[in-house]
């Protein structure tokens, strides 16, 4: 089976947000079952030659693009191809939209003109395909910044009979909700979409405006998340982020599948970033608890080894459940513990947390930024990773603090509870604590349930290592993808 990728990311290449990960572990696990996975992305100015063996032209193709004066022009788009450890890809370059910036916007934000940037690449994906002569049996499309491509090719490309995609079918992933490409009514004659698409049921508008994630949504042929549970949840009242109608009406194509961790950056058995590596064999985690202390240690926290650690990592902002987590945040400090916050804010947002670390010197650390070292040591040296979004687009970092012995806490219905289970009501299966209504109270209150199991030492112990036993790796995950697929090819050959 051959799967083309289209994603705006890929870890090796280019990560901005978690969706970098996906794009690249999950089409190297499918190559491991023989799959032929290439992944096609935009040649963003992000992107390093050098870290691409055999990057080379392979030639030009002309797509269907807004012209400066209005109404249409032919834009020729230069197709790269290359690998990245083995991995094929292939490039989509254009001097001005892509090849000058970065992949969705700057330190001024979203590019104004993204509406424009990725139909081009939805375009110029279809377009590769015939250049190359690759012929694939599935489109996998990665959030919104590929939603456009289904509808394209149901309107341009399936009808082709001499087009490699022409008996393709389109896996849509919606990764992340929140991101959704909405755009103004009038880009439709200069995206070449026709008007009368523009509609709420089998259509792409949402709010009155374009919405790039619901047309992948509507015009995929297959719809996939990341969860069985988040699959039903996002067809209820106000889970789906305005598309909850969507997702009911077309339940039948809408699936969820866990994604797995790659092992290979994160495993704690041969971390070299680590005071001491440990795995599942640490019984009575002594190996654990050296990271523990290095981690008090090193970001000068009361060292001791009795009190609870707990952090938060991740943007600091709504979607990441900031806005509850501050709400929250006195009260945590008031308790026994010490707190790490590392991740990224407004100048405002880590300036409010500068005053609180002073006051609570010893107790409480920010750090500023991401830094994938660091997040390293946090998950190994944690007692309780703090997860208070309301919904979580990948499973990634929950699964990875799990692997680290690092017990997270987290909203109910926030999309993960398929990989974790509350120990306040199952001590003896559980791996994780939940909070069951999304506010600082409630979340409280688990965190106070942490706390009460983490005071019995020899519970506390046997939670950590049943979280060490969890196994989410990509080699598992891509069998259910391949499962998807076949659901995909099926559907295409009964249309």
């Amino acid at each position: 089976m051959r799967v083309a990728f289209v994603t705006p990311e890929l870890l090796s290449l280019v990560r901005r947000t978690s969706l970098a990960e996906v794009a690249e572990c999950l089409p190297r696990a499918l190559r491991q079952h023989n799959i032929d996975a290439r992944v096609f992305l935009p040649y963003s100015s992000d992107i390093d030659p050098q870290s691409i063996a055999d990057l080379r032209s392979a030639g030009e193709v002309s797509v269907v693009a807004d012209g400066d004066q209005g109404g249409q022009q032919e834009l020729t788009l230069e197709i790269f191809t290359g690998l990245v450890s083995n991995l094929p890809v292939v490039l989509i370059s254009e001097p001005k939209l892509f090849r000058a910036r970065h992949p969705y916007g700057d330190e001024n934000g979203p590019y104004d003109d993204n509406w424009q940037r990725f139909a081009v690449f939805a375009r110029g994906v279809l377009e590769a395909c015939e250049l190359l002569k690759f012929s694939p049996a599935v489109i996998h499309c990665l959030d919104w910044t590929a939603g456009l491509l289904p509808l394209i090719h149901r309107l341009e490309y399936q009808q082709r009979a001499s087009h490699p995609t022409a008996k393709a079918g389109i896996y849509f992933a919606a990764h992340n909700l929140a991101m959704q490409g909405a755009f103004e009514r009038d880009i439709l004659p200069r995206i070449a979409i026709p008007h009368d698409l523009f509609r709420s049921t089998y259509g792409l508008e949402l709010h009155g405006r374009v919405n790039y994630l619901k047309a992948g949504i509507e015009f995929a042929t297959i719809i996939g998340t990341h969860s069985p549970s988040h699959a039903r949840e996002i067809q209820e009242q106000d889970r789906g982020y305005g598309l909850e109608d969507v997702f009911a009406r077309r339940k039948k194509e809408l699936v969820g599948i866990t994604n797995g961790i790659d092992y290979r950056a994160w495993d704690p058995a041969t971390d070299q970033l680590l005071a001491q590596t440990f795995d599942k064999a640490d019984k009575e985690l002594n190996w654990r608890r050296k990271c523990k202390a290095m981690l008090q240690q090193n970001l000068t926290l009361d060292n001791g080894p009795r009190t609870p650690v707990v952090a938060l990592i991740g943007r600091l902002d709504t979607d990441n459940g900031f806005d509850l987590f501050t709400q929250a945040l006195t009260p945590i400090l008031e308790r026994n513990l010490e707190l790490v916050v590392m991740g990224t804010g407004s100048p405002e947002v880590v300036e409010r947390l500068r005053t609180i670390e002073e006051t609570f010197a010893g107790r409480c650390r920010l750090i500023d930024g991401y830094h994938v070292n660091i997040a390293h040591t946090i998950l190994a040296g944690a007692d309780i990773l703090l997860m208070p979004a309301h919904h979580h687009p990948t499973s990634a970092l929950c699964a990875i603090a799990m692997r680290y012995g690092c017990v997270p806490l987290l909203y109910a219905q926030s999309g993960l509870q398929d990989i974790v289970t509350d120990a306040a009501s199952n001590p003896k299966k559980g791996t994780g604590f939940t909070f069951e209504r999304h506010n600082h109270e409630s979340f409280l209150e688990g965190l106070d349930s942490a706390r009460a199991l983490y005071k019995k030492a020899a519970d506390w112990k046997a939670l950590v290592r049943r979280c060490l036993a969890q196994d989410f790796s990509w080699h598992t995950t891509a069998e259910d993808y391949i499962k998807a697929y076949r659901r995909v090819t099926r559907r295409i050959k009964g249309r």
